[in-house]
């Protein structure tokens, strides 16, 4: 299968985290509904950074994913939630052991 991962990672306003964390799932799950991601996880670092792992069958996908009306307020409170935001990066995968448990 091909696939395209990219990591985000954000610096969270300080008590905003959970508005954070349930508007993340609320955009997450739209994208991978209607944009045909392969699905994300989300992490917190010991520092208390937020990092985002979302895999995508190619950049195209990616690329043109529009969400619908529907989860605009979800994507605002998130963004208004994060203090900073890193550049996205692409990873390139060379090795894949992930193994997915219910």
């Amino acid at each position: 299968m091909q696939m395209i991962v990219y990591l985000y990672r954000w610096k969270i306003k300080t008590g905003r985290e959970l508005q954070f964390e349930e508007n993340w799932s609320i955009v997450t799950k739209a994208i991978l509904d209607q944009c045909g991601s392969y699905g994300s996880r989300l992490h917190r670092s010991a520092q208390g950074e937020y990092l985002g792992y979302a895999q995508w069958p190619d950049q195209l996908t990616r690329d043109k994913c529009e969400l619908d009306a529907s989860v605009q307020d979800a994507r605002v409170l998130m963004r208004d939630a994060i203090e900073y935001s890193y550049e996205d990066d692409l990873l390139e995968i060379r090795s894949d052991y992930l193994v997915h448990q219910l």
